[in-house]
């Protein structure tokens, strides 16, 4: 009995020997990882369907899976381009990118594995040297934002009928030659300085332009006042008493004589 026993675990022992080493030589088990989707090809045919994370069996000899990454990437590239106004500049920029899950063995079929140097690089090199060629130098510099998302829009609209969605572009670096950046800043140091300059003229303007109004209306005052006075004396009489400090005049006579009639009815 004990010997059948041995008999047996040998044969298990075998048989297990066997199987690991058929699973080695002809592995029909694909396993698609997170992040990826399996390209089933049979024959040398791809199947139109991707297969999802997990196990799945294949046929040895006749399928394979293959595995293709759709986790989204972040580039960082630069390039070199030229503006509107002809200047060489250094673009440093990030594009985050990935392939389409749902097109993945539309990607192995008619581009294979090697997509990002076939189809991404060349595009988003050209798509960022063709933006840039529409704009100047320094308008660049101050318009960053609006260049990036420009480029940003070509990107997914041409890249994503060539099953990649491009999920943002950032530039983060501008270079200029050394003599082109000086010259950027002594124009825009001549600009404050011309805009401070014409801050204190429109200052001094503002302030004679107050001192004309407010002598024009003294003058029309002094004017109005005159012509009261001319037609009515007894106006002049009130203008009198308003200036009077209570003491009557002395003349050398002797006597104290009123300046204004008192007794006039």
């Amino acid at each position: 009995m004990f010997e059948k026993f041995k008999v047996l675990g040998s044969v298990t022992t075998a048989v297990i020997c066997l199987l690991i080493i058929f699973l080695l030589m002809f592995n029909p088990i694909a396993i698609v990882g997170v992040g990826e989707r399996g390209v089933k090809v049979t024959l040398g045919k791809t199947s139109p369907e991707s297969f999802g994370e997990g196990v799945h069996f294949v046929t040895p000899f006749i399928s394979q899976i293959h595995k293709m990454d759709v986790k989204t990437v972040k580039s960082n590239i630069e390039t070199m381009a030229q503006s509107k106004d002809i200047q060489q500049a250094k673009i440093v920029y990030v594009v985050n990118y990935n392939l389409q899950p749902e097109n993945a063995p539309k990607m192995y079929r008619e581009v294979g594995k090697d997509y990002v140097n076939v189809i991404i690089s060349p595009t988003v090199e050209g798509i960022v040297k063709d933006v840039i060629g529409k704009w100047n130098a320094q308008d660049i510099v101050a318009n960053r934002e609006k260049v990036a998302s420009e480029i940003l829009n070509k990107l997914k609209a041409d890249l994503g009928e060539k099953y990649i969605n491009v999920s943002d572009f950032q530039i983060t670096e501008i270079q200029y030659s050394n003599a082109f950046e000086q010259a950027i800043e002594n124009k825009v140091t001549a600009e404050q300085d011309a805009l401070k300059a014409k801050n204190v003229t429109i200052q001094v303007q503002e302030e004679a332009r107050q001192k004309v109004i407010a002598a024009e209306a003294e003058a029309k005052s002094m004017a109005i006042r005159a012509q009261a006075l001319t037609q009515n004396k007894a106006l002049v009489e009130y203008e009198a008493v308003k200036k009077w400090d209570g003491k009557l005049p002395e003349y050398m006579l002797g006597n104290s004589v009123p300046f204004i009639n008192v007794n006039k009815k």
